[in-house]
């Protein structure tokens, strides 16, 4: 885990320069065209669906926006109460930690792309989505400033690289692995400058995009900005990062230097937000005499890259675009030369470690494709801003594109290093949330399946897929080998990873167009049974009672959840019992042996025998707590409980031999006889029925009823999300035809779901293409817009109306609002 412009004569001309972005002197930002130019690539889906990772990223309670339907509120204790001291932000890459370090560089280079090219991302109808993914970011670092200090890292650096499981049910876990029953996510409180710095930056960046659309929110940015910047510039110090230096050690080039390209970088971003001369005196006073150097020499660093550690180049380049110097523009074209290669043998030097044959400039082992994207956006923007007039422009742009297109298939495997786009992945993939797994058992993800000595199948198949994700990337000959999930140099995902890739997505859609997809994301549904028995004899069958030694498994993973109600059936035939004079009151339910000792979750309790129909009866295995059994481990993802169903062995000194016959009991006709053992495949039992929380959701009752859906359930933030269904309102308007409204679908494809949230969405955000006179194959119609308009019918199609779809979706509502 590593990594437009005019000098301002008056301070109020400069303000409103600066909110609405620089050039350098005489200089116009690049038309946004539809198509500019010819590209095999899609980068509008690109950057949809990298908005899609950093919806998986999102920690605490879900906002409604979010659209990924395997994920659901994390990081919170059994009270209902977050169990993170600052809740929210994103996860740091495929690990449960928080760093407010990458989460404020990442947000702040979010906000950058976004702000260099607003009209390109609202033309391609992704505004909205952006911004909603960039403020919830903004708003997390906003809360995580205390004052004096801010918050550094949020987890438990003794668990967090430990465990492998989904962060829903972390907290579960760490409860009983690793924190002796706490339930608060340790976390550290710091001053050190470049976060400090990064945090400033991002929010005067949101002060910027926000000023018009949200001035309350803007100014409030504004205040925290300024203030977290004064203090990153008094302290002038990069000491005491606590636990962040395990992971992230931004004290790379001594405590002199380190937090000095930060305080630059962020200044220029408060000038930009404020027009204050002041700022960009203090870079000419303060922080360019300790620009950091070349080793051994006097030469400005040039080498290297932006990222989390080392923003010297950003620094350089809003500086070139803030005043206007021609130096400092230099200075932006010679550290792309030298990521390009194009060593002079004098002033540049050639890059220092390799370039592959497809050419993409590899930086070392640790997200190589990271460093590159990242350079690739300053080299867009750098070649649309100060260096737009330089002959050399049109190289420079090339190689950026080449730079992006390689991690989407122009590269040596002709493979796809973003996830979920193209024909073809990496299959090994370092991040837990997407694996799915249930049971620690981890290293053999993205391999191919095989048996453990023991025989028992360990899982290999991701559960989701993790659209939008770049990954690490090749090794410095393009080579992408047989990496597994503890490769995770080149297997890991992360938020700063796909940051520049983002911003840099953002200058492509602006270069080449692009078009969102009108039907992501996809539907997922389940890969495996998420609840399931298992069962044995435990021995063979006597003439007066049936024992069985059982397991119930959660192995959920759309979402990852636990229930407390949880129980499972095991049905029998009392025909030759009654044949031979006996009673049902004769038989006897009982628990025999289990895992769990009384009085803790998990502990269950044989209840019967129950009737079911006729002859045939039930005896019912019912847990206390059912969230005992949850996806966290191999002890914890299944209960095993032995229990017996009995006759007296003889009534009245009479033998009741042959008044028990197992032959023709439902529950032992589901393999019973054959099931050699617990841990292989053919003690799975669909005659053994499960219920969570009332509803069938394994096996088949004896008279064929099996789950009436996928037992697949969306829960979100507590509530629950049925398969969308066709929904129609014959209250309305009495001169329609009820059947021919269907409230909410707007694409008329006779379901609502989000595919209709997000037609609405970009019909109001980019009408020209999606609106009811638009262009696009795929456009709001006038019956559509009737459909749509379900908030407030005849006041038009607006976002309350996708807001109440989305609320129908998450159960919250039975069918769309009309009114408040």
């Amino acid at each position: 885990m590593n990594h437009k412009k005019i000098v301002a004569a008056v301070s109020s001309l400069a303000m409103a320069a600066g909110m609405a972005g620089y050039l350098p002197s005489g200089k116009t930002a690049a038309p946004v065209t539809a198509v500019a130019a010819e590209s095999s690539y899609n980068y509008a889906e690109a950057l949809q669906k990298s908005m899609f990772f950093y919806e998986v990223q999102q920690s605490g309670k879900l906002p409604d926006w979010n659209t990924v339907q395997w994920r659901d509120t994390s990081m919170y204790k059994e009270d209902g109460t977050s169990a993170d001291v600052v809740e929210g932000g994103w996860y740091d890459a495929g690990d449960h930690f928080k760093f407010t370090l990458t989460n404020a560089y990442t947000a702040s280079v979010l906000a950058w792309g976004i702000i260099e090219y607003k009209d390109a991302v609202k033309k391609a109808g992704l505004y909205d989505l952006y911004m909603n993914n960039l403020k919830f970011g903004l708003d997390y670092l906003s809360r995580c400033d205390l004052g004096d200090e801010v918050i550094g890292t949020i987890g438990d650096d003794s668990f967090d690289h430990k465990w492998w499981g989904s962060p829903e049910v972390y907290i579960r876990k760490w409860k009983i692995m690793g924190s002796g029953g706490v339930e608060e996510r340790p976390y550290d409180t710091i001053k050190c400058s470049t976060v400090t710095g990064y945090m400033a930056a991002a929010l005067a960046e949101g002060a910027i995009l926000l000023k018009d659309e949200d001035p309350t929110l803007s100014a409030s940015y504004l205040k925290q900005a300024k203030s977290l910047f004064e203090r990153a510039d008094k302290v002038r110090s990069d000491a005491g990062q606590g636990v962040q230096k395990n992971y992230y050690n931004i004290q790379q080039h001594g405590d002199e230097t380190d937090y000095i390209d930060e305080l630059m970088y962020a200044a220029n971003w408060l000038y930009r937000a404020t027009g204050d001369q002041s700022y960009l005196d203090k870079c000419k006073t303060d922080y360019i005499p300790k620009y950091p150097l070349e080793n051994q020499s006097t030469d400005r660093k040039y080498t290297w890259g932006f990222c989390w550690d080392d923003s010297t180049q950003a620094a350089a380049l809003l500086y070139a675009q803030n005043t206007g110097d021609p130096e400092w523009a230099a200075h932006v074209k010679k550290h792309l030369y030298y990521w390009m290669g194009k060593g002079d043998g004098g002033s540049i030097k050639k890059f220092a470690e390799a370039i592959t044959p497809k050419g993409l400039s590899w930086l070392f082992q640790w997200g190589c494709l990271r460093h590159s994207t990242t350079t690739a956006w300053l080299a867009k923007l750098a070649a649309d801003t100060i260096l737009k007039e330089d002959a050399t422009v049109a190289e420079i742009d090339k190689w950026a594109d080449k730079q992006m297109n390689y991690c989407f298939g122009d590269n040596e495997m002709g493979i796809s290093y973003v996830l979920g786009m193209g024909d073809e992945n990496p299959t090994a993939i370092h991040h837990r949330g997407a694996s799915g797994i249930h049971d620690d058992h981890w290293n053999e993800l993205g391999t191919t399946p095989k048996a453990s000595a023991g025989g028992e199948s360990w899982q290999t198949e991701y559960a989701h897929t993790l659209y939008g994700a770049l990954i690490g990337g090749p090794d410095n000959d393009g080579n992408y080998g047989n990496y597994t999930v503890s490769d995770y140099q080149y297997t890991e995902v992360a938020i700063d990873y796909n940051a520049g890739y983002t911003a840099a997505l953002c200058a492509m859609i602006n270069d080449y167009g692009g078009k969102p997809l009108a039907d992501f994301p996809p539907t997922e549904t389940p890969k495996w049974a998420e609840w399931e028995v298992a069962a044995v004899l435990n021995g063979q069958p006597a003439d007066s009672y049936t024992e069985i030694k059982a397991w119930a498994m959660n192995h959920t993973a759309w979402p990852t959840r636990v229930a407390k109600d949880v129980r499972y059936r095991y049905f029998f035939d009392v025909t030759e019992l009654l044949d031979n004079g006996l009673t049902v009151d004769q038989i006897k339910v009982e628990t025999k042996a289990q895992q769990y000792s009384e009085g803790e979750q998990g502990y269950a309790h044989a209840e019967g025998p129950f009737q079911y129909d006729g002859n045939i009866y039930y005896a019912e295995i019912v847990f206390d707590d059912g969230r005992a059994i949850m996806p966290t481990g191999q002890s914890e993802h299944r209960d095993e409980v032995q229990f017996r169903i009995s006759i007296p062995d003889a009534i009245d000194g009479k033998s009741t031999k042959g008044a028990w016959d197992v032959s023709n009991d439902w529950s032992y006709l589901g393999g019973l006889a054959t099931a050699s053992d617990l841990k292989k495949a053919d003690s799975l039992n669909e005659h053994i029925t499960m219920y969570v929380n009332g509803t069938l959701v394994w096996g088949e009752e004896p008279d064929g009823t099996k789950p009436t859906k996928s037992d697949y359930t969306f829960t979100r933030n507590g509530g629950s999300n049925p398969d969308p269904q066709p929904v129609t309102d014959p209250t309305e308007d009495p001169t329609e035809d009820p059947t021919d409204i269907l409230w909410g679908d707007a694409d008329l494809d006779g379901v609502v779901k989000m595919n209709d949230v997000v037609l609405i969405t970009q019909s109001i955000s980019n009408g020209d293409i999606y609106g009811l006179e638009g262009t696009g194959e795929r456009h709001l119609t006038e019956k559509g817009a009737k459909n749509a308009d379900c908030f407030d019918p005849g006041s038009g199609v607006t976002p309350k109306d996708a807001l109440s779809i989305q609320k129908f979706l998450l159960n919250m509502i039975e069918l769309p609002e009309k009114s408040k």
